[in-house]
């Protein structure tokens, strides 16, 4: 996604543009979607996975932790701090439980990018501001303004998009257009038909149910695009060396 999606794009932005899937994008997969999923149920091939969303009790949300938001927004591009060879794992703590990320080691500028933030302590505190309960199935995190439009300062190339697929528990880079990542990304709780625009750089490892809790609960509006219905904020994100 296009760190916000266009009208609310994926990723990070220019001054006041959101990161994020274009809503043209969203549409159009939106409506492939539907159609191929009423194909299958009527064909009686529908699997659990497209439809378990759907079945999920409301998240067990919690208050946030107390803390302040980073209000930086000029960070230099990071060297490294990850090693060569070396994987690594995330942690998201959040106010509905907690998700675990194996990052991917063939995206590397993305996984050193996202630990150097999460060293800097850059994602604590701050609201996933965005879910998708139609058409891309995805919760967008990283932006500590929580409106589309925040980022570090920075801009980094995407990487891996080679055949990229979008299945639940991906997660990737939001955007606004190419080679725009910055600090926002969303994690997928059902199979995506994303086009290979955003760039995967880590899988859910365990709390991919918390996730879909959070889908299940939908948006505060009602609406198929917006801010979820319970608010979920990255009380601390860590990453850790294999």
């Amino acid at each position: 996604m296009s760190s916000e999606v266009q009208g609310r794009q994926f990723g990070n932005s220019k001054r006041g543009r959101r990161f994020g899937v274009p809503r043209g994008v969203l549409r159009a997969v939106g409506v492939a979607a539907v159609a191929a999923a009423l194909a299958a149920f009527a064909s009686g091939g529908v699997s659990a996975s497209t439809w378990s969303v759907r079945t999920q009790q409301p998240a067990q949300c919690t208050a946030p932790e107390a803390g302040a938001v980073t209000a930086r927004t000029d960070y230099p591009a990071p060297g490294a701090v990850t090693e060569p060879g070396a994987t690594y794992t995330a942690k998201l703590e959040t106010s509905c439980g907690a998700i675990d990320i194996a990052l991917d080691p063939r995206a590397p500028q993305t996984v050193n990018s996202f630990a150097f933030l999460a060293g800097e302590q850059y994602f604590n505190h701050t609201k996933c501001h965005r879910i998708t309960t139609g058409g891309i199935f995805v919760l967008q995190c990283g932006d500590p303004t929580a409106t589309g439009t925040g980022g570090p300062g920075y801009r980094i190339a995407d990487e891996n998009l080679a055949g990229a697929t979008y299945p639940a528990g991906t997660v990737a880079m939001a955007n606004a257009g190419p080679n725009t990542n910055g600090s926002q990304f969303f994690l997928v709780y059902q199979d995506s038909p994303l086009p290979p625009s955003y760039t995967p750089f880590g899988r859910i490892t365990a709390g991919l149910d918390v996730l879909q809790a959070v889908a299940a609960a939908g948006t505060k509006d009602g609406s198929p695009d917006g801010a979820p219905r319970n608010d979920v904020v990255l009380n601390k994100v860590e990453t850790v060396k294999n």
